[in-house]
């Protein structure tokens, strides 16, 4: 996966509002194994995938436009910022290769 910017962090969070709470946690780490595997076809092909993108989370993240960004006072937000960055951890310390 390429390094994790804060746009990283904020379109995976974003993507996370748009599915149930319950499912954020799965939903996470399968962005960061789509980009993941984007980032392994993109340095053996030199082309992004055609589904994940360039091997950056926010393109794995975001394959399809959504709604504005919700301010930082938004519980919901925060708390899908925090997932993601928990999850982050978490997939880091899993596959450290």
């Amino acid at each position: 996966m390429r390094q994790i910017l804060i746009g990283d962090i904020i379109a995976a969070a974003r993507s996370l509002l748009e599915v149930p709470p319950q499912a954020w946690a799965q939903t996470a780490t399968t962005m960061l194994d789509h980009a993941h595997m984007a980032d392994k076809v993109v340095k053996r092909t030199g082309v992004p995938h055609r589904k994940w993108g360039n091997g950056s989370l926010m393109a794995a993240a975001f394959p399809t436009p959504k709604s504005a960004e919700p301010f930082l006072n938004n519980p919901a937000y925060i708390e899908a910022m925090h997932l993601v960055l928990q999850q982050l951890i978490a997939w880091r310390r899993a596959n450290r290769r």
